[in-house]
Order: structure tokens, then sequence, then C-alpha cells
């Protein structure tokens, strides 16, 4: 009931506001008159008492209103909100008291207008107040832990407690004096030998790092050994030692990308996300790259089976690989396997020996200036890749599969995005044949803080002191954060029943330029422009890049279907099929393989015809 009543809309909850007001006025004059006379009583007898009873309503809600009682947002009210409250009771209460004593003097003891005074208010304040508890309980669940029992965890605990946002829960503390169970201001205090437990138990978000005195070398061990748990971490660095100059604005500002999407990340289906990976022999192609990387710390919360890494890049399939072994949540579950995707009899040994149930491919080259100069590389891993990688799924009867394409698929202007758009008909067609795997996909923009995105380049051009580049003053992206995009891959291949296309409901899309501009405040600085030329950091444009459009889209054609995910849709787009197809893809394969840079961008535009090669 409390989260019907806190989707309402704004207009709904003041009417319901109101009408319990209407309720509570009137009730509380008839229970004045039973509180000064002992028993229930009705004026039957005197009509313009039971008149003067009724319209009450009439004299308090014009004042309600003026007070600001409906404007008020219930589950952030304060002492201020309750004064108006009280203001608001005594005027109506006083009015009513003279209007009484003036038309029906003889029938209303005079200390009825104070008890009614008195209950309304109590009313009026206690349901407000009480209100606010439930839906403060309702929608606060960001909960934290303190890593440090000290003053100034002691100081941010008092904060927090007073913020909307944050809920702290415990303290983690290695001090021998602080642990064994104690509590500080109201808080248990634990070891760090409990954080695991205290992750799972409580449903911990984030970890707030107060041991301002800690070396760096002592902070960073800390952070290191908090990074393997799913949760965000932040450093709160002294205040005095900010004050005294010893710390930079940039050691305090570490920028959020989620401060940077500018709209709410989409809620996961926890159950949904679970069914084809929970017990499962899992494998991630490219799991070394952004986003594969990221399907493998969320896929080992969720307790596969086995989780295989496939990638041909050996530095980055170690990292990963020894980033998840150190997760305590491996339990040695994790298989690197180096390899390329264009290689099938490869990739069908690693599918049957290890007997993969569940596909993620995320391998591909992404980066659309570097493809758009090696066009044949592009074609052969983003499409060539991708089907070898199904066939061999077919060929071991893999369950799923499930494909990581890109918005730029949509109506392409580069190498890249075409060839991703071909990976997508590749697995459409595939679809309809007569096999056992699921084939899907999900397409969305551009992935905040990954390896390609704007947003390492972007802080690495502000802390060298500038200037920030942008291709073009009116370029504007999609974005979403990467754990929402693998937490999309992995509830499109749940509910996926073959050949569709996902897409994410994004909002709106992002200037690149006010990208840039947020960044650059974020890191406590300004920009250099005309209104401000004695700013810190400057913009400069640099021209778009070979193959780069103005603007994204997410579907080839405006039909698609709301799934179980609200913000989840179904693209309805044309295929081709696969005895159609499959000649022309055998010679795009050939034209890649020997260079034929030419007839390679003729054939992949005689499959999307949007394309225009350049």
């Amino acid at each position: 009931m409390i989260q019907t009543l806190l989707k309402l809309t704004r207009r709904k909850k003041q009417l319901i506001l109101f009408l319990f007001d209407i309720i509570a006025i009137i009730f509380s004059l008839f229970a004045a008159f039973a509180i000064r006379l002992g028993y229930y009583y009705y004026p039957s007898n005197d009509s313009l008492l039971v008149l003067l009873i009724f319209s009450a309503p009439v004299i308090a809600l014009p004042i309600f209103i003026r007070f600001g009682l409906y404007l008020e947002v219930i589950r952030y009210m304060g002492l201020k909100s309750l004064w108006h409250i009280a203001q608001a009771v005594s005027l109506y209460s006083i009015l009513w008291g003279l209007m009484a004593l003036l038309f029906s003097i003889n029938s209303i003891p005079r200390s009825v207008i104070f008890i009614n005074w008195l209950l309304l208010l109590i009313i009026i304040c206690s349901c407000r107040l009480m209100a606010r508890w439930l839906f403060s309980a309702e929608t606060l669940n960001n909960n934290v832990l303190i890593y440090g029992a000290g003053e100034a965890g002691r100081q941010l605990n008092t904060a927090l407690s007073e913020s909307k946002e944050f809920n702290p829960v415990a303290f983690i503390d290695d001090d021998s004096s602080r642990i064994y169970r104690q509590s500080i201001n109201g808080l248990n205090v634990y070891p760090h030998t409990e954080l695991k437990e205290l992750i799972e138990k409580k449903n911990i978000k984030e970890v707030f790092l107060s041991i301002p005195s800690l070396s760096r070398l002592a902070q960073k061990e800390i952070i290191d050994y908090l990074k393997h748990f799913p949760v965000i971490v932040r450093s709160i660095p002294s205040v005095l030692d900010l004050a005294m100059g010893k710390l930079k604005v940039n050691d305090l500002l570490e920028i959020d990308v989620l401060d940077l999407l500018g709209r709410d990340s989409v809620p996961s289906d926890k159950n949904l996300i679970k069914k084809n990976v929970k017990n499962k022999v899992v494998l991630i192609t490219g799991a070394g790259g952004s986003i594969g990387s990221e399907l493998c710390r969320q896929i080992i919360y969720l307790k596969p089976k086995q989780l295989i890494l496939f990638d041909i890049s050996e530095s980055s399939l170690y990292l990963i690989e020894q980033e998840l072994i150190n997760n305590d949540f491996s339990n040695n579950k994790v298989s690197a396997v180096i390899g390329s995707v264009v290689d099938q009899k490869r990739m069908e040994v690693i599918c049957e020996y290890f007997g993969v149930q569940t596909i993620y491919h995320a391998a591909a080259y992404k980066h659309v200036p570097l493809v758009e100069y090696n066009p044949s590389q592009g074609i052969l891993n983003n499409s060539i890749g991708t089907m070898v990688a199904a066939k061999a799924a077919i060929s071991t009867n893999v369950e799923t599969f499930v494909l990581i394409s890109t918005d730029k698929a949509v109506r392409p202007t580069s190498v890249m995005g075409a060839s991703k758009r071909v990976a997508e008909l590749i697995l459409q067609a595939l679809s309809k044949e007569n096999h056992n795997t699921c084939f899907t996909m999900v397409r969305f923009g551009n992935v905040l803080d990954s390896s390609g995105s704007v947003i390492p380049l972007f802080k690495k051009q502000i802390e060298a002191g500038g200037p920030v580049t942008v291709t073009h003053a009116d370029i504007v992206r999609y974005f979403m954060t990467i754990p929402e995009a693998v937490e999309l891959v992995i509830q499109a291949g749940t509910i996926a029943k073959g050949g569709e296309v996902f897409v994410l409901d994004m909002g709106e899309p992002i200037r690149i330029y006010d990208l840039a501009v947020k960044m650059i405040k974020l890191s406590g600085l300004q920009v250099v422009d005309e209104n401000n030329p004695h700013g810190d950091i400057e913009i400069q444009y640099t021209g778009l890049r070979p193959g780069e459009k103005l603007y994204e889209e997410l579907l080839v054609e405006d039909n698609f279907e709301i799934t179980e995910n609200n913000l989840i849709m179904c693209a309805k787009e044309k295929m081709i099929s696969w005895d159609k197809l499959e000649p022309i893809i055998v010679q795009i394969e050939d034209a890649a393989k020997n260079a034929k840079i030419e007839k390679s961008l003729k054939l992949l535009n005689q499959l999307v015809p949007e394309f225009i090669p350049k």
C-alpha cells in the first residue's frame, strides 16, 4: 500500500491529505464535545451548531492552504513544517471559536474550543509524522557502513543520520578497544572480518572510509580490500586538512559517474536476473573489456556453476582473472581461456569441454575511428566473429546466446556500426533455424566510464589542466552506467524467446559539451568561456572524427513492445532469412580476410542499405 501511495501523482496525494483533514476537522469537534460533556453528544436541537460543525472545513481549509500544509513533501517534513501546522490550526480554532460563541453562545462550553484545538493539532501532526516515518522507511534503502569508529566516524554518523539519502547501520573498526559488539551512537562496532556477512545480511550499498589519520598507503590497502565486495567505497578526508591546505580539491572530488547520467538508473529484477546464471556454466567473450569484465563481476555474485573468461588479450584476461580469484565469492569457479571468437574450432572445443550453457558475447572492436581505419579487422571480429561464436553455440547445444550490441548499429555511418548491425542480422536469421540455442541481443548507447568512452579522456584532460576536447558543439549521445548495462544484458537473456533485439529506454540524450562542463564543475573547477575568461579549464572543438555522427538512435523502426521490465523495449525490426543472408556473409568473410576493402564495404551496404561507405 505504501508503494502504491508513493507512486501516486502529487495532485492525488494532495487530494488524499485534503479529504483526511476534512474528516479530522469534523471528528475533532464531535470528540471535543464528548470529552467535555462525558458522553456522546450530537446537537440535534441546535441546527445552527450542526451547520457550524459541518462547515468548519470551509473555515479551516483556506487557512491550511495559505500556510502551505499541502505543499509539503510528507517524507521530508521537519520542525518548520510542524510549526506551520500549529499556526494554521491555532488560527482556525480561534476563528471557529469566535463564530461558535457569536452564533450559539448558550450551547457551547468554552473549554470545547481549547479541546478542539488540542485534538486537531495532535491528529494532524501525528498522522503526518506517522506517514513521514512509513514513507521514509520504505524509500530509505541506501544502507551504508562507516569504516572507522573514531571521532571522524562518529561525526559522519551524526551527519548521515540527519540526511535523507543514507542509512548508517554499523561501524567497522580494527581497534580492539572498539570491537567486541560495543555500541557507539546506537550503532554496533564490528571487525573487518565480519564485513562480508554484514554486506549480505544488511544489504549494504556503500562503505564510507572515515579514518583521516591513516597514511595514504594504509587507506589504499583498505580500499583494495573493499573493492572485492559489491559496494561503492567513498573516502572521507579530514575537514581540518582541507582547511589547512594539506589536501587539494581534486583529492576530495572523485567524479561519480552516476552524477553524470542525468537520470535514475534502471532498477533490475533480482529474481529475473539469476535465471540464466545461477548454477549454470557461463562463458563471456571479451571478458577483459569494460562490459565483459563488469559481466564477470556481477555474474560471479549470482553463483554460477562455472564462469569461463574468454579473451584474445592476455593482459586483460590476466587482470580480470586475478580480480575474480581474489574475490571471496569466486570459490575456484573461474577459468581463464585465451582464444579468438573467429576461431570456430577453438570456440567449439571450449564450449564442449566445459559444457557451456549461457554465452554473453561481448567481444568486439568498438572504437569508431580505429575500426574506420582498420575495416577488414572490424568486420572479421564484429560480424564474422559473432557468426562463428553463434555456430559454435549451436553445435554444442548452448542454451542461451546474448549479443552485446550498440546504438551505432542503427542507421550506421561507420564500419563499426554496420558490422554490429550485420552481427544482429546474423543472430536474427539463425534464431529461426532448427536448433536448441536461444539467440538474443541487447542494444544500448554509450557506457559511462568505459575504456572507449569520453569520461576517462575528459578525466585525464582535466587532471592535466585542460583543454578538454569535444568534437562538435551539438553532438549528443545516449548514456548508461556499466553496471546498469550489464544488468540489462543479463535480464535480456532471461526474458528472451529467440531473435529479439532488446533496447533500453535511456531517457533523453546528453549533449557531450554539457557532459564536459559538468565534469569540470564536479572536479571543483570552472570553465573558461566568454563570461568567465579567468576560469580553469578551456573546452576546444576538434571536429567530427571519421565515421562519427552528431546523434545516435536506438530503433531502426519505430515499432516496439514493452517487456516485463517497462524500461526495456523489444524492437520489432525486419530481418533476412539465413538462406539469403549466408551467401553474402561468406563473400564478406572472404573479402575481409583478403583485405578487399572496397568489396567488403559494398557488401556491407548490400545488407545495411543505410550505411554509405566513405
